[in-house]
């Protein structure tokens, strides 16, 4: 006879006491492995270890049965570069998009993590002002665009430090800024704003370089002579002023053009790049003197040119003063004729002789291109000095005299 506690045995049936334990072994079991399982929560970021890597496809172990996938859209949005330097077994951060999508997966984002660390090492750097080192990787019409972990940050022109602002040449942006590609850069974070995705970088803040020591280092550097490229930056009624590598230098109203001008405003805007040659330099005072003019045409030299010594003129007279008279040649050209040259007698005034708007034959005693200045005299137009040149011109003029009727005969019509 089957022992009615065999038969239950056989039959499948546990003691109550062995179920007991049975359920006592299950909840040590879960007691051991259920609290170290902790679940992901949307929005959270985690360490993980890339468990394979397929294409379109990454797995992701982060402490759970199963691994978390980067697929689809998440996938797609890791650069082509940072996607081959992934390899299995590599511990990469994670954001959890989602921790049991419609087919029980837990999707994951790479790229959403990487931001996310960005973000805070970014309000790390705004609240300790560390200086983070970088390279310039694009620009817009605004200023440069400067990398900073996953984040594009924006450096403002009027951040760029004095030094790299001074090499600046160019009226587009793509002149300006497209030869900084690929420089280092160190920059201090000065905005960070999440929502609206905005990270604002300053490298002047970076910068030791101030305006006065930047200054200093130009000044050494320049040579009374050179020619320099540089821009206007601000414009007075005494002159312009204009920034050379970081240094503003003085061009003086007299320094600007060859032509009379009452401001420079006339001939100069703010923000024009122009060619000047360095004049003067005071070191002592830090004092930089420049010229637009000089690097001209000289417009005078020009006009005089069709002048000599000797040379006989008819010219108007313009002025009267204690010392002289100027007496006009051409429409821009003027001589004096100092009072000693006026008359043989002694005069005290040259409106003793002479009167404004009368027409005077004079000699020129003097041509001076380096001071504009021409010298005439009224007491000279008969000295035998000049008797040798005054019989040449003569000649000429004679000469010319005779050749006209045989060209003005030649160019006329035989009769019909």
């Amino acid at each position: 006879m089957v022992d009615q506690n065999d038969a239950q045995l056989e039959q499948g049936d546990l003691p109550e006491n062995h179920q007991v334990d049975n359920q006592n072994d299950m909840a040590s079991l879960l007691d051991q492995e259920g609290p170290g399982i902790e679940f992901p929560k949307a929005g959270e970021i985690r360490n993980g270890v890339i468990a394979s890597i397929t294409l379109g496809q990454i797995l992701v172990s982060v402490g759970t049965k199963s691994e978390g996938m980067i697929t689809g859209k998440e996938y797609e949005l890791i650069p082509s570069e940072e996607l081959s330097e992934l390899k299995v077994g590599q511990e990469i951060p994670v954001f959890v998009v989602n921790p049991e999508d419609q087919n029980g997966n837990l999707v994951l984002s790479y790229v959403r993590a990487r931001e996310e660390v960005s973000w805070t090492r970014t309000e790390e750097l705004l609240n300790s002002k560390e200086v983070y080192h970088s390279s310039i990787v694009g620009y817009n019409k605004g200023g440069l665009i400067v990398p900073v972990g996953g984040l594009r940050g924006f450096v403002p022109s009027s951040q760029i430090s004095l030094s790299r602002r001074a090499g600046l040449s160019g009226e587009t942006p793509d002149q300006r800024w497209s030869k900084m590609i690929g420089q280092e850069i160190d920059v201090i974070v000065i905005e960070v704003d999440r929502e609206r995705r905005r990270l604002i970088l300053s490298e002047r803040a970076a910068s030791t370089e101030t305006r006065e020591t930047l200054k200093e280092r130009v000044i050494d550097e320049l040579k009374e002579g050179e020619i320099r490229t540089g821009r206007v930056t601000s414009l007075a009624d005494f002159g312009a002023f204009v920034n050379i590598n970081g240094a503003d230098g003085l061009v003086h109203l007299s320094e600007i053009s060859w032509d009379r001008i009452q401001h420079p405003g006339e001939v100069l805007k703010v923000g024009q790049e122009v060619k000047v040659k360095v004049i003067s330099i005071d070191r002592d005072k830090k004092r930089i003197g420049l010229s637009i003019r000089q690097l001209l045409e000289d417009p005078w030299t020009q006009k005089s040119s069709t002048f000599t010594v000797g040379q006989l003129v008819d010219a108007t007279i313009t002025r009267l003063t204690k010392f002289g008279a100027f007496a006009r040649l051409e429409d821009d050209l003027e001589g004096l004729i100092h009072i000693s040259e006026i008359s043989e007698k002694r005069i005290e005034h040259p409106k003793e002789v002479l009167h404004e708007g009368e027409q005077v034959t004079l000699r020129i005693i003097k041509i001076d291109p380096e001071n504009h200045r021409i010298g005439l005299s009224l007491r000279r137009v008969e000295s035998m000095a000049y008797a040798d040149m005054d019989w040449q011109s003569l000649d000429e003029i004679l000469g010319n005299e005779e050749e006209k009727p045989a060209n003005e005969a030649d160019s006329e019509e035989p009769a019909a």
